[in-house]
């Protein structure tokens, strides 16, 4: 019974290191991932800003915008944002942003 214990108590301790660590890792990813589609985001709207002669200040369409992303999945014309958040395209000279905030940020 004792020695039960003990691997229990064992298998505790063990879950306890590891699952903070687990959780921190997919908010890394989630981040990564986030920023990522920014700067696809990004990418999409300087070329379409070159190929349709778009001035700085205007803010592309998403439709303006689909052509550009190649092998992405696209929801509502932009790429998937891992934390359901919205992404906002803003200006040509602008950075896009993500409503989710704090750490996903171009």
């Amino acid at each position: 019974m004792v020695e039960i214990m003990i691997v229990v108590a064992i298998i505790g301790l063990l879950a306890a290191i590891t699952i903070p660590n687990l959780v921190n890792a997919r908010m890394q990813s989630r981040r990564n991932i986030c920023i990522n589609n920014l700067r696809l985001i990004a990418a999409a709207k300087d070329e379409a800003a070159i190929n349709l002669l778009l001035d700085e200040t205007v803010v592309p369409t998403t439709t303006q915008l689909s052509p550009y992303f190649r092998n992405v999945q696209l929801i509502n014309g932009l790429p998937k944002e891992p934390d359901s958040g919205v992404y906002t395209i803003n200006a040509v000279s602008t950075d896009p942003a993500c409503s989710v905030g704090g750490a996903h940020v171009l």
